[in-house]
């Protein structure tokens, strides 16, 4: 039952990312850059504060182990045991990481300034996988014919929701989404090399932030943030992003890889389905064809893997 809550915690705080996000620039409660500022650096803050209660249960739970050793003289000597180092804070990251942390915030925000909600979430999600699959691929893995099916169903499924028409979106908007999603996935193939995945994370959070000072300085005359634009953005970086990221990978301990990548997969739908209820949108009938297909391939190539 803990396992099931922290991964549809964590998925429906992807989906209410890109939800709050919109809510902000639709409403001109928030410019992107003022969104992308105020939600990394929210998330940072969050980020901080779960660490640093985590190592403070670290430090108790070092403390009572301590002190129940202390009590127990070590056999024939009746001296007390070595106390140890406290755990303190860990911040870890790279500063190539926050870069790419970066890039996928901040070309999510202005990409949202042409996109819907379903569709944007449906082009991010598709250049997530795809870019992990590319990566894959380069990197020597020799995909099977079903792969290569699936990823060509995929590809497909893209070119033919931005290819042009009455009812295709921007194809700025759309790169600027792909862009966002190439960087997700490259920053996440780089979170899988080990460590504390908390930690990296907090540290990256962090890191970003010089970069985030630079947007500011670059957009300093065009932002603004009303109240309810703060609020929402915090809402996106503290509880979707820093609050969704740590429950996402406390339920990775008990997912497989293949597993964790499918589970991901209905996001773009709970994202569309939530454009629809809370912001009014329509969904299309080319929304839901690219998403069978986007979607549809996705699958088709991760379970040809497996097999």
């Amino acid at each position: 039952m803990k396992v099931l809550v922290y991964t549809a915690f964590a998925l429906i705080a992807f989906a209410f990312n890109s939800i709050l996000c919109r809510l902000a620039l639709r409403g001109e409660e928030a410019d992107a850059a003022g969104f992308t500022a105020v939600r990394l650096g929210s998330g940072a803050a969050a980020l901080i504060i779960i660490s640093f209660l985590a190592a403070r249960g670290r430090n108790l739970s070092g403390s009572e182990s301590v002190h129940l050793a202390s009590e127990s003289p070590s056999e024939g000597t009746g001296s007390t045991l070595p106390t140890g180092r406290v755990s303190a804070l860990d911040i870890h990251g790279t500063w190539i990481s926050a870069f790419f942390l970066f890039a996928y915030a901040v070309c999510f925000s202005f990409a949202y300034l042409g996109l819907t909600t379903g569709t944007g979430a449906l082009i991010l999600f598709g250049s997530v996988q795809m870019t992990m699959i590319a990566v894959a691929i380069f990197k020597g893995e020799r995909p099977t014919v079903i792969e290569w099916c699936g990823l060509a169903v995929a590809i497909g499924g893209l070119v033919y929701l931005v290819l042009p028409g009455l009812a295709s979106p921007p194809i700025g908007s759309s790169a600027l989404m792909a862009v966002a999603g190439m960087s997700w996935g490259v920053y996440t193939l780089r979170g899988r090399s080990g460590g504390d995945p908390l930690a990296n994370t907090t540290g990256n959070f962090v890191r970003s932030l010089p970069i985030v000072l630079i947007l500011i300085a670059i957009y300093l005359p065009n932002i603004h943030l009303s109240t309810r634009g703060i609020i929402l953005a915090v809402l996106s970086g503290a509880a979707a992003s820093g609050i969704g990221y740590s429950f996402w990978y406390a339920a990775l301990r008990y997912h497989t890889a293949m597993r964790a990548a499918v589970l991901q997969l209905p996001v773009p739908l709970l994202t569309a389905l939530g454009g629809i209820l809370l912001l009014g949108e329509l969904a299309s009938a080319r929304l839901f064809i690219a998403a069978a297909l986007i979607l549809g391939g996705i699958a088709l190539t991760i379970f040809g893997r497996r097999r």
